[in-house]
């Protein structure tokens, strides 16, 4: 059976006989070429040379000697008949090395094994520790981000409050309520002429889009507006943007209420559109009165006198330190290039 192992697996004395098994085999082969090619001469018998040599009596005889048998002159290498010598892979030597050899293709292999284990060992190992060192990276990221969040935090709430930059109203320029008389060219709408044209964003934004958020109803929040003279009972709508005022009576949203000791309650409606509420404010005169009512209570007030103004006389809406009410429309009818106030003064409060 052929020995499979590999060289480094043989030892020194296993390798030498390889080779001069190899190297009787060249030898053969060169023979046998050198034979097909007549090259090679018949050998010789041969001549045995007498030697004069003394028989152990001391006679001087001559002594021949024993000739080689002939079946021994060429025997076998491998002892089948062949003069070929025998190797590992001709399937009929089982060559299997013992011994000291044995021992060391043993170690060598063991050692070999043993390295691989230490090398496969220190792989993972290292996977390992790569891993590891990942993920306590991962870890001291979070930490410190969220150690940083709470200083930041901390900092932040260290930080004065700066005071809000102030934004522009369009209640600051132009009286609310103003627009175009349902008679004109595309009908009732604002108008814009009031406002210069640098902010007219300021009324895309402030009265021709309805208010998303309006302040919920309080105690204090005006509900109604009754004015027997003028035979107006109407609530009242947080507001005086366009979809407000499309309600009814709305009421300017610079923080004043009917119950406060000062403070200037603005309310505004249509004379011509929309319920042409305030249509006739000019019909009333100095001591008529008229209520305001919120949640819990109804609040009087007594006119003290209207004038016609200009769209952008908004002073009208300043307070007078007093508790006070103003109710302001187009004027006049159907050409609302002006606006009528009536002003008013509170009087007095009833459950």
């Amino acid at each position: 059976m052929r020995d499979k192992r590999p060289v480094d697996e043989l030892s020194i004395e296993e390798l030498e006989r390889i080779l001069a098994i190899r190297k009787r085999e060249e030898r053969q082969k060169n023979l046998g070429r050198l034979e097909r090619a007549g090259r090679v001469v018949a050998e010789k018998p041969a001549t045995v040379a007498l030697t004069p040599n003394l028989s152990p009596g001391g006679r001087g005889e001559n002594v021949l000697p024993s000739p080689v048998p002939e079946g021994n002159a060429s025997k076998p290498a491998n002892g089948n008949g062949s003069a070929a010598p025998a190797f590992e892979d001709d399937g009929e030597a089982d060559y299997r090395p013992t011994g000291k050899g044995a021992d060391e293709r043993f170690w060598r292999s063991f050692v070999n094994q043993s390295l691989l284990l230490v090398e496969v060992a220190a792989v993972i190992g290292l996977v390992f520790l790569g891993y590891q060192m990942f993920t306590n990276i991962s870890a001291l990221q979070k930490e410190t981000a969220s150690a940083q969040a709470m200083a930041d935090e901390q900092r932040r709430a260290g930080i004065p409050t700066l005071a809000p930059t102030p934004q522009l109203q369009i209640n600051q320029i132009v009286l609310p309520g103003g627009h175009t008389p349902p008679t004109a060219p595309g009908g009732a709408q604002f108008n814009y002429a009031e406002v210069p044209s640098n902010l007219w964003s300021l009324v895309e934004t402030q009265v021709m889009q309805p208010i998303a958020f309006r302040p919920p109803p309080t105690e204090e929040t005006a509900l109604e507006l009754n004015i027997p003279k003028l035979n107006v009972d109407q609530t009242i709508v947080q507001g005086t943007d366009w979809e407000a005022l499309k309600q009814g009576i709305g009421q300017v949203q610079n923080g004043a209420n009917p119950g406060d000791e000062r403070g200037n309650l603005a309310l505004a409606a249509h004379n011509d559109i929309y319920g042409e509420f305030f249509r006739y404010l000019d019909k009333l005169e100095a001591g008529d009165e008229f209520y305001v009512r919120t949640k819990t209570k109804i609040y009087t007030y007594r006119v003290t006198g209207w004038e016609v103004v200009k769209p952008t006389d908004v002073h009208v809406l300043n307070s007078t330190g007093n508790p006070t009410a103003t109710l302001i429309s187009c004027y006049p009818y159907g050409q609302n290039t002006k606006r009528i106030v009536v002003y008013a003064e509170r009087v007095g409060e009833s459950f």
